[in-house]
């Protein structure tokens, strides 16, 4: 558990580029694709990734991920820093519409 905290401080998420909202007629459902730019301990690294936002009928969203590509560290803290990155832009209103 240590070990997993220690490399999760280890990695920055720098940016999501090339950030496409994927068409839907759900309104409350609503997906993105694009490419997620990690800086890693010993390298730069881009993932293909697709995530979905859900906005449930109290007001709680979830957000699914998905990394189309691999990545050259644990699974786990990628997808949970990408995770909070995605909540973060959200907040902040920087999604395409």
């Amino acid at each position: 558990y240590k070990l997993i905290k220690v490399f999760y401080y280890n990695m920055k998420i720098v940016d999501i580029v090339n950030l496409q909202r994927e068409e839907g007629h759900i309104f409350y459902l609503r997906k993105y694709e694009g490419e997620a730019v990690l800086e890693l301990p010993t390298s730069v690294e881009r993932a293909k990734i697709k995530f979905s936002i859900e906005m449930s009928p109290l007001g709680e969203k979830k957000v699914e991920l998905s990394l189309m590509s691999t990545v050259n560290y644990p699974l786990l803290p990628v997808k949970k820093a990408l995770i909070d990155y995605i909540i973060f832009i959200d907040k902040e209103g920087t999604l395409p519409c």
